[in-house]
């Protein structure tokens, strides 16, 4: 399989305010065409430090992809370092410069005396064209590698790699391809998933496994490398079967759904209706199920009860219940999720209370703990969990033990969660 290289240009991306999102982009278009990703690398607008890397690049990969450094000014130089390493002239291509001329001129603008730099094309590359923007990409053969440079922008690096590159590429890599499967699990642990997964991957030499652990969710991805996808996938499908049946309830997507839109698919199908009733998770369990389009079918209210006082208010928590057993507490989160479902008159209320830190917490009531309650027509559930980390991290949790507690609920599955404080893991200890 040809290995693939990627090199993000642009020293703005070593600050916190910008990501490299194309690397991600370009990484899984480079997989389904047949092309392995070996190394990225993000790089300033160090001349010294280019040049290393894109020898380097040169001599490690096949496929080498540069994103950025394109643009008109003078830290944008990408095209000098590489036609300096492969030792060709820089050119000016008067046909590109009339186009970059006639863009300006559209938007009632002359073109700065810098934007000719874009025009000047490494001898001997094919032109990628821009629909998008003023730069255009290059791509070149140079002894086994091929150079693709693309613009920074997304907007107008895809279209281009879409375009002008794909087919290219396609061609180069030939009958080899990847194919990929993936698992999403809550519930467990990344060691305790790979305990049960491991006996029945490694059965499956020929198929790579990844076990990664993500917003407080487990993610088990499965690839293959084949000139037949079709046996590939007959392999791939057999050993998905069997973790399936090993993981079973945890699982709660096989086609890269969140847990809120696995809710909401399930909710649309049975035609059931949601409220919510949010104190330590301050209303990221109704932002969640409403980043999903079309969540109006279903998701009725929200409501943040964060003092004790808009409890009882709103949801008609008993002040009593309150004072008997503190807010964060099995009673108080079945009150809320019951309050929620009957001022909203949906089918399912979901009540949250808890102590996400950092301070608040005791040694009966520790940073972390968390009381979840769903109600229906005819009962309610509670449950109690101690998340690990930081506030972020034990709200991300609370909000995706919710989702799970309703998943489950819905599809009517035997096993319910443990009464117990394992971190919420629900793994025996």
């Amino acid at each position: 399989m040809l290995k693939g290289e990627i090199i993000a240009i642009g020293s703005e991306m070593l600050t916190p305010f910008r990501i490299d999102t194309n690397s991600l982009w370009l990484t899984e278009r480079l997989n389904a065409l047949g092309i392995e990703v070996k190394l990225k690398t993000i790089v300033g607008d160090d001349e010294a430090l280019l040049e290393e890397i894109f020898t380097g690049a040169l001599q490690r990969s096949e496929i080498v992809l540069s994103t950025g450094g394109l643009g008109p000014t003078e830290d944008d130089i990408t095209r000098k370092i590489f036609a300096r390493i492969l030792q060709r002239r820089l050119i000016l291509n008067e046909e590109i410069l009339e186009t970059i001329k006639n863009r300006f001129a559209r938007r009632n603008m002359p073109m700065p005396a810098i934007n000719a730099r874009q025009a000047m094309i490494i001898e001997g590359a094919i032109i990628l064209k821009n629909e998008n923007g003023t730069a255009p990409g290059m791509l070149i053969e140079h002894g086994s590698s091929t150079i693709v440079m693309l613009p920074g922008p997304p907007r107008e690096l895809q279209p281009m790699f879409n375009n002008s590159v794909a087919n290219y590429l396609e061609r180069r890599a030939g009958k080899l391809k990847i194919i990929r499967q993936s698992i999403y699990i809550f519930g467990l642990s990344e060691s305790r998933t790979d305990e049960i997964a491991a006996p029945i991957y490694k059965k499956y030499p020929n198929i790579s496994t990844t076990i990664l652990f993500r917003n407080g969710q487990i993610e088990l991805h499965l690839s293959a490398q084949s000139s037949n996808p079709e046996e590939a996938q007959k392999s791939l499908d057999q050993l998905s079967g069997e973790l399936d049946a090993a993981l079973d309830e945890y699982i709660f997507s096989r086609c890269d759904e969140t847990l809120e839109e696995v809710i909401g698919s399930l909710l649309k199908q049975k035609g059931y209706t949601l409220a919510t009733a949010e104190s330590c998770t301050g209303g990221l369990l109704a932002g969640r199920i409403t980043d999903v389009p079309g969540s109006s079918d279903y998701f009725l209210e929200g409501l943040i009860t964060y003092s004790n006082e808009s409890k009882c208010r709103l949801l008609g928590v008993p002040e009593k219940l309150i004072e008997e057993h503190g807010a964060v507490s099995e009673e108080v989160a079945t009150a809320m999720a019951e309050g929620a479902r009957r001022l909203a008159h949906s089918t399912f209320g979901i009540g949250i209370t808890g102590i996400a830190g950092p301070s608040g917490g005791s040694a009966e009531k520790p940073v972390g703990l968390v009381y979840l309650a769903l109600a229906d027509e005819m009962q309610s559930t509670a449950r109690k969990f101690l998340f690990p980390g930081d506030r972020v991290f034990i709200r991300t949790l609370a909000v995706n033990a919710a989702l799970d507690l309703l998943r489950r609920r819905i599809k009517k599955e035997k096993r319910d969660y443990e009464k117990d404080e394992n971190n919420g893991t629900n793994e025996k200890p």
